[in-house]
Parts: structure tokens; sequence; C-alpha cells
């Protein structure tokens, strides 16, 4: 197979874990009408940490994980510990603000989607250069926040709030990821995250919570949905398909989770928006997208062929 049906392939391949991270969304809105955001998360963390169990013992005995030559056990529990309490909270504020009717899972996945502008903006505070498409995008997306988000009187709704903190908390998440995942297995890394999400999340719902069988039986099918598929399977999608796509492409296709998250929210549970909040919902998704596109770059190759056209006799 050709390097170029292979990234075809794969582009595919993260588009469907766009889609099921999209249809999550419905799932833990169904789900927490039935047990608390805490119960949830706990149940999903821990299906996801046994899916992928087998899946390490498979690796493990056709000779090893991805991360060969530079596995470390303590960078391996250090990164799983570290970013699973990151996924613990940032769970935790997306399920509770999830929970809230002014919330429909079409925002929340937008909002979400956010972590796509603001990881660049961290890059600030690491001295990094912030491109020009990142700034333009973070201007798109404040405007798109306001129509989607912000009620008359300049309110924003508690969920809406608390997804946006989410988003916020998310980013760290995937910059711990970012920092760990070379040094070791990444199916390893994200047992460990899983495994460290649910027992903080069994603690906390301990705590906060009274969860009984009959409200687990209830909520049986979206618990499992986001556990095996959003949790456990759409990370080992994208784990598989970013071997042969680009970062920047890869970060496009899997953003479309927002897309999908609206589409699932309309179709199965028949929540619609405003035009004022689909005009925010478009400028999110610009902006999502204008992030990741290397605006300098195309200038400076558009001034270069225009110098080499200049010079040509």
């Amino acid at each position: 197979m050709t390097n170029k049906f292979k990234q075809m392939g794969s582009a595919l391949l993260l588009v469907l874990t766009a889609m099921i991270w999209g249809v999550a969304f419905v799932a833990q809105s169904v789900g927490g009408d039935s047990v608390g955001p805490f119960t949830f998360l706990a149940s999903r963390s821990f299906i996801a940490g046994v899916a992928l169990l087998p899946v390490i013992a498979w690796r493990n005995r056709r000779g090893g994980g991805e991360a060969k030559n530079v596995s470390s056990p303590r960078a391996l529990w250090i990164g799983g510990i570290l970013c699973g309490t990151a996924l613990m909270i940032a769970s935790a504020f997306q399920q509770i603000g999830i929970g809230d009717p002014a919330t429909t899972v079409g925002k929340a996945g937008f909002i979400t989607a956010l972590y796509i502008v603001i990881v660049p903006l961290a890059g600030i505070f690491m001295k990094k250069k912030i491109p020009l498409a990142v700034w333009i995008g973070v201007a798109l997306a404040t405007v798109g926040m306001y129509l989607l988000c912000i009620k008359e009187g300049f309110a924003i709704s508690y969920g809406d709030f608390l997804v946006l903190i989410c988003a916020v908390v998310f980013s760290g998440q995937i910059l711990l990821v970012d920092h760990f995942s070379p040094q070791v297995d990444g199916v390893k890394l994200a047992c460990i995250q899983f495994f460290t999400c649910g027992v903080l999340s069994a603690i906390m719902m301990l705590i906060t919570e009274t969860p009984t069988w009959a409200s687990l039986v209830e909520a049986w099918m979206p618990i499992l949905y986001a556990g095996l598929f959003s949790s456990a399977i759409g990370y080992t999608l994208q784990i598989v398909a970013q071997k042969n796509v680009p970062p920047t492409l890869a970060s496009l296709l899997m953003s479309l989770e927002s897309v999908f998250s609206v589409l699932a929210g309309w179709v199965i549970l028949n929540q619609s928006l405003s035009g004022r909040e689909l005009l925010g919902c478009v400028l999110m998704f610009g902006a999502v997208l204008l992030a990741q596109i290397p605006i300098s770059a195309v200038i400076n190759k558009a001034k270069n062929n225009l110098k080499k056209f200049k010079s040509t006799p």
C-alpha cells in the first residue's frame, strides 16, 4: 500500500474517531440523567482501562509497544498519573456542565473544541512564537463564544462556563500527553491515565454521591459507549491513525468532533440551536480550523514565488 493510500485510510480513521467522540456527548447527556457526574466518569474510566489491558498484553506478545527505545517506567507512571488527574478534572467539569439544561450537547462539543486554539496559546508561557493564524482564530472564537453562550444581559450559563473550564484544563492534559508520550508507550500511558481518572472519580463519587445498582443498570448503555468506544477505542484509533497523518491534518480532522456533537444532539435528542447560536458555532469551528493553518508560511511562500516571477526575464 502506497503512502498516499495509507494517509487516506488513516485520515478516515481520524474522522471515525471524531464521530465517536462527538456522539459521546449524547451518551454523557443521557447517562447524566440516571447517575451522578462522578459515578458516570468513574464507570467509563474503569471500563476504558480494563479494555486496554488485553491490547497491552497482545502488543507485549508481539515484542513490545511503540516506544521500545525510550520506555521509562518512572516517566510512564508519573505521566499516566498526571494525565489521568488532568483528565478527571476536565471530564468532571464537562460532565457537570452538560447536566445544565441550558447547555446542549452541540454547544458543549464546540466549547470543548476550543482546546485546539488554547493549546497553541499556552505556548506563550513556554516562550514559543504564536502564528498569526492563531491570533485571528482567537478573535473569531471569542466572537463565536459570545454568540453561542452569552445570553441577554451579558450572562453566560452555568453549564457553558463549566465546559469552558473543561476546555482549559483539557488543554493542559493535551500538553502533558505531548510531553510524556515520546518517552513511553502510548497505550500503556492511556491505560494508567484511565485508571487514575477512575480512582479519583470513585473517591469523589463516594464523597459527594450515592450511587445505586439500579441507576447504574439504567445508564449502562451510555456508560458502556463512553468507556469502550469514546475512551478506549477512540484513543486507540487516534494512536494508530496518527502514525501516517501529519499532526496539523490530524488536529483538523479530530476537531470535527464538535460538528458531530451538534449533529448527534439534533438527530438523537432533537436538540436545536437558534440562528445566533448556529452563527457562533460556525465562527468557532472556523477558528478551530484557522488555528491550524500556517498563514505566515503561506505568505512567505507567496512572497518568494513573487520574487522569482519578477526576477524571471
